[in-house]
């Protein structure tokens, strides 16, 4: 089990289904899920709830995408990660020659950032953040949810800044989704995109 201090992983978050009225907050705030089968749909909906509600955010509009960038909206930068690598997906079919599964790649896009309700608060990083890479939690709680190994192994890594990266075809196309989206949501904010960093 991993651990750290006092305190065992599943005391980062509470599984919850969730009020109907947050799973459809959830559901009305995230592109794609009608590309995915319902099942699916279900546990992605189900993980974005419990990262919410073991949140201290009241509102999952109000959770930014970055400390760093918190003037723009998680759900904008996740929504354009999950467009952006819809677009890639045939790109690295026909340039790349990777079989891409739109019922793997789809939760990918859809729940990389899965864990930062937890890793902000409205004065910054949490304590969270400051113990546990971006990417880790969400992770945990997509194993947790009986997710396919490969979804929680690309969540995990997917951070730049992360120790180490996937190689798969899944990995690089949120990878350059992901940058594409975040340096929209630095340069909206007058922020240096990553790309000049």
């Amino acid at each position: 089990m991993f651990c750290c201090g006092r305190w065992g992983w599943r005391d980062l978050f509470t599984l919850t289904t969730g009020t109907d009225n947050q799973r459809a907050a959830v559901r009305g705030w995230l592109a794609g899920l009608d590309a995915v089968q319902p099942d699916i749909a279900d546990r992605i909906i189900t993980a974005w709830v419990t990262t919410w509600a073991s949140s201290v955010w009241p509102e999952l509009d109000d959770v930014p995408f970055s400390a760093s960038a918190p003037g723009y909206p998680l759900a904008r930068h996740v929504n354009e990660v999950t467009r952006a690598g819809q677009v890639l997906m045939p790109r690295a079919a026909e340039d790349w020659g990777a079989t891409l599964d739109p019922e793997i790649m789809l939760p990918i896009l859809i729940l990389h950032d899965v864990d930062k309700p937890l890793l902000s608060d409205p004065r910054g990083k949490t304590s969270l953040a400051k113990r546990m890479p971006h990417g880790v939690v969400g992770a945990m709680l997509l194993r947790d949810l009986g997710f396919d190994q490969r979804i929680v192994e690309t969540v995990a890594t997917h951070a730049t800044d992360a120790p180490f990266h996937g190689d798969t075809a899944e990995a690089h196309v949120l990878h350059y989704a992901d940058l594409f989206a975040a340096d929209h949501a630095l340069r909206a904010q007058g922020l240096v995109p990553f790309y000049r960093r």
